[in-house]
């Protein structure tokens, strides 16, 4: 199928089906060096990659910094660039919570989605990113994982009275081409497509070969609403890629047995047509109208080009028909073409 092409009928904006993630280029588990990194994302705009998505949370800044060294060697026209909100950064003045990520930058972050705090946020994205503009704002992490029960309500009303309307002011100016969310739970992007005028939505880990619950409430609504879906976390964490080996890994955890056992007939089905499983788990999302783009993280051109390769591999219709037929997809779930 090659990359291909989303133009979103509401925004004009012209979406790669095949995006690059910039999580992993925040030294996310481990170190990397800057050119790598660097390299990276200047191989994905070469092979046409459009959609860049990074932010704040990112290694506190330094997926940004370095999404903006490549972009100074690009040219920028064409481009569709997203970052978040959310997270406000301030100088790390002794240890600080890096989050996940083996590096970084010496920042720490605050929560913070208030109308003020969005705009924060946005303006240091700007200057880390060494750009004018961003196409894309997304208000990031408003979701149970990653706030808890019993502040998400709290945190939601705060998002809505306060980001949500700054980031809709922006674009009522022409400042951003589209405004979104980008969170773990379907659940919580239908209830944001509820709530506000939302363009765009990155979700991850939520429509993939393992899960389509979306397919209940949030993926009709988008088509719905005319929401473009961005399909983030599309391996679940690992094992949809590395397969059912010993220390994979399921939604940041270790994969327990009933998943595993799964993913092992998902890729004997996989196998029988001469295709990868990681290959049929990043085009699967593409099925759906409602995903526009699938977001895959790279740390080297290498993976880039693994990617891109996924996105050039002919996928026999009858692959997905037997994963249907075996009671592995929802009968119900687009297949894709």
């Amino acid at each position: 199928m090659a990359i291909g092409f989303t133009v979103h009928r509401g925004t004009g904006l012209r979406l790669s089906r095949l995006g690059f993630g910039g999580a992993p280029i925040g030294d996310l588990y481990r170190r990397l060096d800057d050119e790598t990194a660097v390299a990276a994302v200047s191989a994905a705009i070469g092979a046409g990659v459009t959609l860049i998505d990074t932010s704040p949370l990112y290694g506190h800044g330094l997926s940004e910094a370095r999404v903006g060294t490549a972009l100074r060697r690009a040219a920028r026209d064409g481009l569709v660039l997203s970052t978040k909100v959310g997270r406000v950064l301030s100088p790390a003045r002794g240890s600080a919570d890096r989050e996940g990520y083996a590096g970084g930058l010496p920042f720490t972050a605050r929560f913070d989605y208030g109308y003020d705090g969005a705009l924060r946020s946005l303006d240091q994205s700007l200057l880390r990113l060494g750009t004018d503009r961003v196409e894309i704002a997304l208000i990031h992490d408003v979701d149970v994982w990653t706030h808890g029960a019993a502040a998400i309500e709290a945190r939601f009303a705060e998002a809505m009275d306060g980001a949500y309307r700054a980031l809709a002011r922006l674009r009522s100016e022409g400042a951003l081409k589209a405004i979104g969310v980008g969170v773990n739970e379907s659940a919580m992007c239908a209830r944001f497509a509820r709530s506000g005028d939302f363009d765009i939505m990155l979700m991850a880990g939520r429509y993939t070969l393992l899960e389509q619950e979306s397919l209940d409430d949030f993926l009709p609504l988008a088509q719905q609403k005319g929401i473009a879906v961005l399909a983030g976390g599309v391996f679940n964490s690992g094992i949809l890629a590395t397969g059912s080996v010993a220390d994979a890994r399921y939604n940041y955890r270790p994969a327990p047995p009933a998943i595993r056992e799964r993913v092992e007939r998902i890729d004997r089905v996989c196998r029988a047509h001469g295709v990868t499983l990681a290959v049929a788990a990043a085009r699967f999302p593409l099925g759906h109208p409602a995903v526009a783009s699938v977001v895959l993280g790279a740390v080297d051109p290498g993976e880039v080009a693994r990617n891109v390769a996924a996105f050039e591999t002919s996928i026999p219709a009858a692959l997905w028909r037997d994963l249907a037929t075996e009671r592995l997809l929802r009968p119900d779930a687009p297949l894709p073409t």
